[in-house]
């Protein structure tokens, strides 16, 4: 059996290397501009390498009970991993994958193939845009991991892109972004008063050290109309390998303090991470 070899190749938003993974024989990981954007195993697509990926993965898992199918809509392919993880635990469940960058997407059908049978349709369009043109009430969970390099685009950021999720989303629907901040948080705090504006229920989930200041690193906003499920995720995330902590209802409201839902005008990216924190090579 030849040895995998790194791909390279230009897409549409910089240079994507897969890279294989010498300790798991059919393991990848994606890399856009040297920022890691997905890691899959193609033999096991129930393992999630990256922490934040795990706790989106929680999300999915405590959305319905365990098994049924969910109509799910990814905004952000990368290398497909949370859509692989979705229809290996839930069989038969219906997703959508949004995603900008068709060299991109082409890349990833061509050396990183989906499994057979899973329900999973590829929408080549802006998140936004899609989601303004997309049928009302017609998504169970909602996952948002989008990033420009290593920064949230300012346009999904606003009180406008979260009014368009919400529309998506049924009555008792899942909201779940991919978020990067640090101290002292003013684009995380922006965020949660956007969303605050629009679910009544909302959680974070990132670890300690992060939600302490102490480091620049992921974090999971969760939002909905329902109760969420806080107990189990908190459960769920509290043992993990890199063990995360789960924030809502008073703690979460004293850490948005004054911010103010975010307006077109004022919309900014998340920042840069400091030191290229989410590089690699």
């Amino acid at each position: 059996m030849e040895e995998p070899v790194p791909v390279v190749r230009a897409v549409e938003h910089g240079i994507a290397r897969l890279l294989p993974d010498i300790d798991r024989p059919r393991a990848w990981l994606l890399t856009v501009d040297e920022s890691p954007q997905s890691y899959v195993d193609l033999d096991d697509p129930e393992h999630l390498e990256f922490e934040y990926a795990r706790r989106l993965g929680h999300v999915i898992d405590t959305a319905a009970p365990a098994g049924r199918p969910l109509d799910v809509v990814h905004l952000g392919g990368g290398a497909l991993t949370l859509p692989r993880y979705t229809a290996a635990t839930r069989p038969g469940s219906r997703q959508q994958v949004v995603e900008a960058d068709g060299a991109l997407s082409a890349l990833v059908a061509a050396h990183l193939p989906l499994p057979p049978g899973a329900a999973v349709e590829m929408r080549r369009a802006d998140a936004l845009g899609w989601l303004t043109r997309a049928p009302a009430r017609s998504a169970d969970v909602l996952i948002a991991d989008v990033f420009g390099g290593s920064r949230v685009p300012a346009h999904l950021t606003t009180l406008g892109y979260a009014r368009a999720a919400e529309r998506v989303l049924r009555a008792d629907g899942v909201y779940a972004a991919n978020l990067a901040d640090g101290a002292p948080f003013a684009f995380l705090r922006s965020q949660l008063a956007t969303f605050a504006a629009v679910f009544p229920e909302l959680a974070l989930i990132a670890e300690p050290s992060v939600l302490r200041g102490r480091r620049f690193g992921n974090l999971v906003l969760v939002a909905s109309h329902a109760p969420l499920a806080v107990a189990e995720l908190a459960r769920r995330v509290a043992a993990d390998a890199f063990a995360a902590r789960v924030e809502h209802g008073a703690a979460l409201r004293r850490r948005t303090g004054d911010a103010r839902p975010v307006r077109d005008a004022d919309a900014v990216a998340s920042p840069e991470p400091p030191g290229g924190a989410f590089r690699v090579g």
